[in-house]
């Protein structure tokens, strides 16, 4: 029986097709399968990036003998996570149930009718340190099967019974106000860490979502507070090894509190996020907090543009895409690429020189890494005289990096994501004066209306320019909205917005929780049928979809037409509402989320900028409105009544010369026609 992976557009699935393992894809046919043999199916979930997803694959799907006994006692599925997000959370909720925990590889065992009976992560070849063989846990599952089928069943059923009450909890509904954003701001200090920023010990992620709002926190109130924790995380997260000092681009995450080691994976989610979080912040520090440590403007707009680069450079498909990630792992060794030891830096760069990086990025003898070598960290930077030196030293060492092997990259290109790419390029390039970076947006926006559009819905992904099978989920439609509003603003062009409304009109017609106001359902009413339609409210390293789509009903509330214009505000505030408990107790697992309830308070806050094509102050006062609005506000420059962009209508002109309008919810203030009005009405 052949292997039924070689046509999918997952690379995860790609990496498995030559396994000596009858894998099946998702699908009824696998499942019937399994009914026709009465076995039970083995059901494995990972992605192209994960790590311990290659050491299983090595160690036990590419063996030959536990291939022979996986195929004669099971159905084999493989699913791609990131393709499948909805099947993911369906068996994530049951994983997490049954042990506790939860990560990738995941590892479930389902009866023929989907249900899970044993569930857990990693299973190595042989046990230790408490962990079964896998060989050993599959005997086990068999034996179960064959000798006492009907509990194993009567279990999996009321296993499948208890997630699906557990997916449709909801919380009684709770303003996001003013009182409550001080009060999760209070609670993020006390979770703060004060040594290397950010929250929680290791491993530590990047809290993308929770700076967002705390610069936006701090923009309304001035809280000093706020903006030391974004540049204490945003300085640290960028100076050590986290961060790729020769090429730009974050890694998933650190392995230790300090930032110090990564887990080497490059996510297209993160560095979208962390773009717009920098980007953020060089606007909004200047020239940098008087004294300390902390980041100048400076340091913030650089790793913006290095971040931006990163995506540019390493990331974007031939289609004008974005690829989903580089694999943490080089020919099967975490940090090969990126890790040096003091002799290579010599080798490369000479004695005097290659002494010199060493002592710049922490390339110790001991090593901060492994085997004695270490990652790259700047901790300090170089000084003035020196930086022609260090530039001269990043480019030879890059040259050389180049010539190691390089970390696979997953191309298939995920709508959500990229949808956070366009977003963060379209933001940042109108704010930092990076016309490049808004057209890549452009570029991308183009291929995922014109690819993964079908019949009017969204697709999860394509690869090489052919979309797949799977649906799009929720977060697709908020996320894609969302980048294609920034990308409306920083252009003008109506096309971007009529596209938002339409996802946004698809996403409340078909992903409303019917049975609670304001909650919404991952997977839409139409969508294949699971063990229940899952719903994650939490944002994780993502913007949950619920919070995505609420950001962009919000945006939209303001940019829309009138007549749509009181329903986006109307199912933002709704949906805010129905998460308000959550968010409050548990704000760093709620960064979106507050980052909408923020713009919200704020209005919205929206500027309106009129003026002649050919009018010179008209993209003054555009460029300055980017340049010092406060994160959230909607901001539209074009002719007064353009067609298409109902912000700019009834706008006219004042004294023949550019204007803008700046108005908060729907209370405006009168028009202004110099930067200093202008400052003097965004405060």
């Amino acid at each position: 029986m052949p292997n039924r992976l070689g046509n999918s557009t997952s690379p995860y699935l790609l990496q498995h097709a030559a396994n000596p393992i009858n894998w099946w894809p998702w699908c009824p046919e696998a499942f019937a399968e399994a009914r026709e043999r009465d076995v039970p199916v083995l059901l494995s979930v990972g992605y192209a990036a994960c790590h311990w997803c290659h050491v299983m694959a090595h160690e036990s799907f590419e063996d030959t003998e536990t291939a022979d006994q996986v195929n004669a006692e099971f159905v084999a599925i493989k699913v791609d996570r990131e393709e499948r997000p909805d099947i993911d959370a369906v068996y994530m909720a049951a994983t997490q149930a049954m042990t506790g925990a939860g990560g990738w590889p995941m590892t479930c065992f389902l009866t023929p009718a989907g249900e899970p009976f044993q569930c857990g992560t990693y299973y190595p070849p042989t046990a230790r340190q408490g962990m079964p063989a896998f060989r050993q846990l599959l005997t086990a599952v068999t034996r179960a099967w064959h000798e006492d089928g009907v509990r194993v069943r009567d279990a999996a059923g009321q296993i499948a019974t208890r997630l699906a009450e557990s997916a449709s909890a909801s919380l009684p509904p709770a303003n996001l106000d003013a009182a409550a954003l001080d009060a999760a701001v209070a609670t993020l200090v006390g979770d703060f860490d004060l040594n290397a920023g950010g929250f929680g010990g290791a491993p530590k992620f990047p809290p993308s979502m929770v700076l967002e709002f705390l610069l936006r926190h701090h923009e309304r109130t001035v809280s000093a507070r706020t903006l030391e924790m974004v540049e204490l995380t945003c300085e640290r997260m960028a100076r050590g090894g986290m961060y790729d000092q020769l090429a730009g681009g974050f890694a998933r995450y650190s392995v230790d509190a300090a930032w110090v080691v990564p887990h080497f994976e490059k996510m297209l989610y993160d560095n979208a996020l962390l773009l717009r979080v920098y980007a953020h912040l060089a606007r909004r520090t200047g020239n940098g907090p008087s004294g300390g440590a902390l980041p100048s403007g400076a340091l913030a707009q650089r790793v913006a543009e290095e971040t931006a680069a990163f995506l540019l450079s390493d990331l974007r498909t031939a289609e004008g895409g974005f690829a989903a990630a580089l694999d943490a792992d080089t020919d099967g060794v975490e940090g090969l690429t990126y890790a040096w030891t003091p002799e290579q830096l010599r080798e490369v760069l000479g004695a005097e020189d290659g002494s010199w990086v060493a002592e710049l990025l922490t390339v110790t003898p001991a090593g901060t890494f492994e085997h004695g070598s270490s990652t790259l960290q700047l901790l300090t930077d170089p000084e003035p005289v020196d930086e022609p030196r260090w530039q001269r030293m990043r480019a030879e060492l890059l040259a050389v990096r180049a010539q190691r092997p390089q970390p696979a990259r997953d191309d298939k290109v995920v709508t959500a994501w990229n949808g956070m790419a366009i977003g963060a390029l379209a933001e940042a390039g109108a704010a930092l004066s990076r016309s490049d970076w808004v057209d890549a947006a452009a570029g991308a926006a183009t291929l995922l209306l014109g690819l993964h559009l079908v019949d009017g819905r969204l697709r999860r992904s394509s690869r090489g320019g052919v979309v797949g099978a799977a649906a799009g989920v929720l977060e697709d439609y908020g996320c894609l909205a969302d980048g294609l509003l920034a990308l409306h603003q920083a252009t003008g062009a109506a096309q971007w917005l009529d596209a938002a409304l339409e996802l946004l009109d698809t996403a409340l017609e078909h992903f409303a929780d019917p049975e609670q106001p304001g909650g919404y359902l991952d997977t839409a009413d139409d969508a294949e049928a699971l063990l229940h339609r899952p719903r994650d409210l939490t944002d994780g390293a993502t913007p949950s979809g619920a919070a995505a789509l609420a950001g962009a009903l919000l945006t939209a509330s303001v940019l829309g037409d009138p007549a749509r214009a009181s329903r986006y505000g109307e199912a933002s505030a709704a949906a805010v509402s129905a998460v308000g408990a959550l968010a409050g107790r548990h704000p760093r697992f709620a960064g979106h989320w507050l980052t909408v309830a923020e713009a919200a308070a704020r209005g919205p806050l929206q500027v309106a900028v009129v003026g002649c094509a050919d009018d010179e102050r008209r993209f003054a006062l555009r460029s300055y409105t980017q340049r010092v609005a406060p994160g959230g506000t909607v901001v539209v420059a074009g002719e007064p009544d353009a067609p298409g962009v109902p912000l700019l209508a009834g706008r006219p002109l004042v004294d023949g010369s550019a204007a803008a309008y700046v108005c908060r919810g729907y209370v405006c203030d009168r028009p202004v026609t110099t930067e200093g009005e202008l400052a003097a009405a965004l405060r």
